[in-house]
């Protein structure tokens, strides 16, 4: 005779649960409105947008949803970022959010070789300099004339921070690695400007943060 099972025993042969891969910013809450606003005006009609460096996904999935003619490409470094971006765009149910591709700005070849538009949104700050170089000569090749590309982020204006909670920040991120930081906008309008991008508004967002809107010549 063959005994009801006991709830209070644990059951070996159950599976555990499956783990959930979607990573979660607070930051994009707080900032995919005004971005998206930003995108609104500037993006070309269904235009190929290249992100780079997508993180958790939930910017695409936003984006993708309330941009519904535009296709967009997401991308990240970070194998576990993709797989947050695949499982964001799945559940969304979202077809022209495009399956991530692994993109390392600092290496000269790309796994995407033509976009109508390249954002990076809170990049450039959290990666080496010379990622931020290679995201700017990387977005001029695949870039074609007049095609833009969008950075948000904090950025120091003459040498300076433009808030002590942008300070503090930088501070607190080149604790965590030397090679990070708040970047000077110059210096990025310098690059961007060397690489045949050129510089066409800055936009002032929130919480002391900037958007930067670069064209290709």
């Amino acid at each position: 005779m063959t005994s009801a099972p006991d709830p209070t025993r644990p059951d070996d042969t159950r599976a555990d649960p499956p783990i959930d891969p979607r990573r979660f910013a607070p930051a994009t809450e707080r900032n995919r409105g005004p971005i998206l606003a930003l995108l609104t005006r500037v993006l070309p009609p269904a235009a190929l947008v290249l992100e780079v460096a997508s993180g958790t996904g939930e910017h695409a999935v936003f984006f993708g949803r309330h941009l519904p003619d535009r296709t967009w490409q997401p991308s990240d470094i970070d194998a576990a970022a993709r797989a947050s971006i695949v499982a964001w765009t799945a559940e969304a149910g979202l077809t022209n959010v495009l399956a991530p591709v692994a993109l390392d700005t600092a290496q000269p070849n790309w796994p995407v070789d033509r976009a109508d538009a390249v954002i990076a949104i809170n990049m450039i700050h959290i990666a080496p300099w010379a990622a931020a170089v290679g995201l700017l000569g990387g977005a001029a090749r695949v870039l074609t004339a007049g095609a833009p590309l969008v950075l948000y982020g904090p950025y120091k204006r003459g040498g300076r921070h433009t808030a002590p909670s942008n300070e503090a920040f930088d501070q607190n991120l080149r604790r965590q690695d030397p090679a990070w930081g708040v970047r000077d906008l110059e210096a990025v309008v310098e690059v961007a400007d060397g690489a045949g991008l050129a510089l066409d508004e800055i936009v002032e967002m929130p919480a002391n943060n900037l958007s930067l809107v670069f064209r290709r010549r």
